[in-house]
């Protein structure tokens, strides 16, 4: 895992979890189009670092909540 100032995705395209919702109940947001990693970063608070980490590590997280 690996942090990166905000600055190094100022391009990125973010979508929020589909369990963030309007009634506050923002979680994280994932950036997509990046090879081999995928940028994460709490919604609630877009202006902090985000976190990166791989895409296998991302599958195997996304897997084990469904």
């Amino acid at each position: 895992m690996v942090r990166l100032s905000h600055s190094d995705f100022s391009a990125a395209r973010w979508r929020k979890s589909s369990y963030s919702n309007t009634q506050g109940g923002d979680c994280v947001e994932v950036a997509d189009g990046f090879t081999g990693i995928v940028p994460v970063r709490d919604s609630k608070d877009p202006a902090r670092p985000g976190l990166v980490v791989s895409d296998g590590a991302w599958g195997a997280f996304v897997g084990s909540l469904k």
